[in-house]
C-alpha cells in the first residue's frame, strides 16, 4: 500500500471516528431523534445533489456533447483512455470556457463524462492533452466525486447539528440552554475540522489521478507541462473570466484562482524559459526541499487542489521511477 493510499485511509477512518465520537456525546443530550433528523435531511440533500449536479454542472458551464467525427482525435484518446482504464466509454464534451482547463463529472464510472475547454484545446499538445485526458479518467475510475460527495455528508450532518443547537434549541432552563449552546459551538468547531479533512482528502485525490495518468502510460514531463501551461495560461486570463467559474474550480484538473501565485513558482522551473518542463528540468526538481510560506500553506489547506509547485514535484518522483 502506498503513502497516498495510508494517508486516505487515515482521514477517512478519522472522519466516521469523529462522526461517531460526536454522535454518542451529543445523541443523549439532544435526543436520538434529533439527529437522525438531520442525518436524513443531509442524506435528502446528498441525494439530490447527486441526482441534479450533472446537468446543474451542465448549464453553468456550457457543455457540449461531441461526437467522434466532430473531434476524432480528442474522442479517440478519451476511447484509448478508458479501455487501458477498464471503465465504459466516458461522454465527451467542450465548454467554450476561454480557461484552460479539464473536468470529469458524472454519477460513477458508468455515467463518466469528461470535458475540456476549448481554452484548453488551444494550448496544450497531443501528448499534454491526452496526460490531461488521462487525469480525468482516473477521476472517474476512481468514483473521486461519489468519494468527495459521501465524505463532505459529514460536515454536511455538523453543520446542520451547530445551527440547530445554537439557534433552534427550546430548551427553558437557563443551564440548559447554556449547555446547549456550549455544544452546538463545539459541533460547529467539529463541523470546521471535518471540512479540512474532506478538502484535505480531495487535495489526495488529485495526486492519484496524477498518479493514475501516468500509470495510464502518459510521460510525467507532458503532465507536469500541461499543468504549467495550464496554470501560465489561467494567470493571463481576466478577472472576471476566472470569476464565471469560481464555483466550480473543485472540478477543474487545478484552481485557476490561484495561477498568479503559482505561476511565479513555477517559473524557476523552467530553466531554459522554453514554456515547458523537459525531463531533465523534472528530474532536477525531484532533489530540491519545497518550501511553502506560511501564507501559502494556509491557503492549500483551504484549498481543493495540492499547491502546484508540490504536484509537479510529486511527477518528478515518479518520472525518477519510470
Amino acid at each position: 500500500m502506498n503513502t497516498l493510499q495510508v494517508k486516505m485511509n487515515i482521514v477517512i477512518i478519522l472522519l466516521f471516528a469523529l462522526i461517531y465520537a460526536i454522535v454518542s456525546g451529543i445523541g443523549g443530550y439532544i435526543g436520538i431523534h434529533n439527529f437522525y433528523f438531520y442525518l436524513l435531511l443531509a442524506l435528502f440533500i446528498m441525494a439530490i445533489q447527486y441526482l441534479t449536479a450533472p446537468k446543474i454542472i451542465e448549464w453553468s458551464m456550457g457543455v457540449h456533447y461531441v461526437t467522434k467525427s466532430q473531434y476524432p482525435k480528442l474522442y479517440t484518446m478519451v476511447e484509448e483512455l478508458a479501455q487501458k482504464a477498464n471503465i465504459p466509454m466516458p461522454r465527451v464534451a467542450i465548454s467554450h470556457l476561454p480557461i484552460p482547463n479539464a473536468f470529469a463529472f458524472g454519477r460513477g464510472p458508468n455515467d463518466g463524462r469528461v470535458c475540456v475547454t476549448t481554452g484548453l484545446l488551444e494550448l496544450l499538445t497531443e501528448e499534454e492533452l491526452k496526460a490531461v485526458l488521462g487525469h480525468e479518467i482516473t477521476h472517474i475510475k476512481n468514483k473521486d466525486v461519489l468519494t468527495i460527495m459521501l465524505l463532505s455528508l459529514i460536515p454536511m450532518i455538523m453543520y446542520r447539528l451547530a445551527w440547530h443547537l445554537l439557534f433552534y434549541s427550546n430548551r427553558r432552563d437557563r443551564g440548559e440552554q447554556t449547555n446547549t449552546a456550549l455544544i452546538g459551538l463545539l459541533a460547529f468547531i467539529f463541523y470546521f475540522i471535518t471540512n479540512l479533512l474532506v478538502l484535505y482528502a480531495s487535495r489526495i485525490r488529485e495526486y492519484f489521478a496524477d498518479q493514475g495518468s501516468i500509470e495510464l502510460g502518459n510521460s510525467p514531463t507532458a503532465l507536469a507541462t500541461a499543468l504549467y501551461k495550464i496554470t501560465y495560461g489561467a494567470a493571463r486570463m481576466e478577472k472576471h473570466a476566472i470569476k464565471e467559474a469560481e464555483g466550480f474550480k473543485a472540478f477543474f484538473i487545478n484552481d485557476p484562482s490561484q495561477a498568479q501565485k503559482d505561476i511565479r513558482e513555477l517559473s524557476e522551473i523552467d530553466l531554459d524559459r522554453s514554456g515547458t518542463i523537459d525531463r531533465d528540468e523534472l528530474l532536477a526538481l525531484k532533489n530540491k526541499n519545497i518550501q511553502l510560506t506560511f501564507a501559502d500553506k494556509m491557503l492549500e489547506l483551504l484549498s481543493t487542489h495540492p499547491n502546484t509547485l508540490k504536484r509537479i514535484k510529486r511527477l518528478s518522483e515518479l518520472a525518477h521511477q519510470l
